[in-house]
């Protein structure tokens, strides 16, 4: 007779995940229900980079970088106003006109006043601000749909220019108003450049370690500190070797036409604004109202959220923050005529919102956007200018790239809901 023996098995210990693999396995999941964030904008801004170098290597000059960064710059401040109204799920046609408009206040109280400029362009400003309150009472109060409000405000705003400059007057700025010619035509010194690297990679790697220590002592879960080693670093890498590349001299003959290198003088001031509207929207009880509004407007009402007060506010932000890229536009032109604020101005700004990540349908959508996608758009328009190709096909690619950056976040959002 035999007896059948049975081997113990042990039970061996489950080996831990690494948290690189657990964080790569979240954001597939991400990415797969629907959040794609800022993958798509990131993915075509090296593409179109890529492609242009390609196509005609003096993309890639040091003197041409800078035109990108001087050229985005109107439409990328009028895209990040712009955020905060496609975040509640609304739309502002008349940014660009608006922009504008308060460009012209500037230049009459700069040129024909002879105001100083920190008064004339705070009454710019507050111009832009008083136009924000007057569409965003007509929407949230009265009840006018967003479309309607800011399109009679378009037709409305381009006769207010032709009536500010006189049906069709040139209003250029004097070569005194040092500031303001400035703020696109001048450069940070070398030494400058190197400290606002820094200083932006300090400012990063300071949030991302305080806000991954706050998490782990709540017993929340956080990036690894892999992660955050590779974006502090790769910001690193980024803004150092654009910097190194602007600190070169771009001038063909310096003894002649003057120095010219260093890094734009705009690109800190974006940074500035993107900063404090990040802040804004991300760290402040307005910011999640904000979201809230914008995800869910019924739900937000019962929460006992201020829901007519918040849309009002966005408004306000982005009729401002129109102002403020239409000062960045005068200084680019240094001048005004009736045709600042106008021509493709809007379409680029809501363009650039769009196809950074904003969601056309509001809840989702970050500062940051903004930048990516007037880089975005800043890229078609300069690299198809340099392959000397006609305006159609500016039109039409600009248009498609839009279009495609609309179609994903309809899909993905679709997706979003049914998961």
């Amino acid at each position: 007779m035999s007896t059948a023996t049975t081997t113990p098995t042990v039970a061996t210990p489950e080996r831990a995940e690494s948290p690189l693999i657990a964080y790569a396995k979240n954001y597939g999941r991400k990415l797969r229900g629907g959040d794609l964030g800022a993958l798509p904008a990131v993915a075509g801004l090296v593409f179109l980079c890529a492609l242009f170098t390609i196509l005609n290597p003096a993309f890639l000059a040091p003197l041409n970088i800078a035109n990108l960064f001087t050229q985005a710059a109107p439409i990328t401040v009028i895209a990040m106003g712009l955020v905060f109204v496609l975040l509640l799920g609304e739309i502002d046609l008349s940014a660009g006109f608006t922009s504008g408009v308060c460009a012209a206040v500037l230049a009459i109280l700069l040129t024909n006043e002879g105001w100083p400029w920190y008064a004339a362009c705070g009454i710019a400003i507050v111009t832009g601000a008083a136009i924000g309150v007057l569409l965003g009472f007509l929407v949230a109060k009265v009840g006018i749909p967003s479309f309607v409000v800011t399109l009679a405000a378009f037709l409305a705003f381009q006769g207010v220019v032709l009536r500010l400059l006189k049906e069709g007057t040139n209003i250029s700025i004097r070569d005194n108003q040092t500031v303001i010619i400035a703020l696109e035509n001048e450069y940070l010194s070398p030494m400058l450049g190197w400290a606002f690297v820094a200083v932006a990679v300090l400012g990063l790697a300071a949030v991302q370690i305080v806000t991954k220590l706050k998490r782990m002592n709540r017993g929340l879960a956080s990036d690894p500190w892999e992660i955050v080693a590779l974006r502090i670093g790769s910001l690193a890498v980024l803004l150092g070797v654009a910097v190194a590349v602007l600190n070169e001299e771009r001038s063909r003959n310096p003894a002649i036409f003057g120095s010219l290198k260093g890094l734009p003088i705009i690109v800190p001031i974006i940074t500035v604004l993107l900063v404090f509207w990040t802040i804004v929207l991300r760290r402040t009880r307005f910011g999640r109202h904000v979201y809230a509004v914008g995800g869910n407007m019924e739900a937000a009402r019962r929460a006992g959220i201020r829901v007519d007060t918040i849309r009002i506010a966005a408004f306000v932000i982005c009729s401002s923050m129109a102002a403020i890229g239409g000062i960045v536009a005068v200084s680019q032109a240094r001048s005004v005529d009736p045709n600042t604020g106008g021509s493709n101005v809007l379409l680029y700004a809501v363009g650039a919102a769009v196809i950074g990540g904003t969601s056309l349908f509001g809840g989702r959508g970050r500062i940051l956007d903004a930048i990516l996608g007037g880089l975005v758009v800043a890229v078609i328009v300069n690299g198809l200018g340099l392959l000397g190709l006609s305006s159609w096909v500016k039109y039409v690619f600009t248009g498609s790239v839009l279009l495609a950056a609309a179609g994903v976040d309809a899909l993905f959002r679709r997706r979003s809901a049914t998961s």
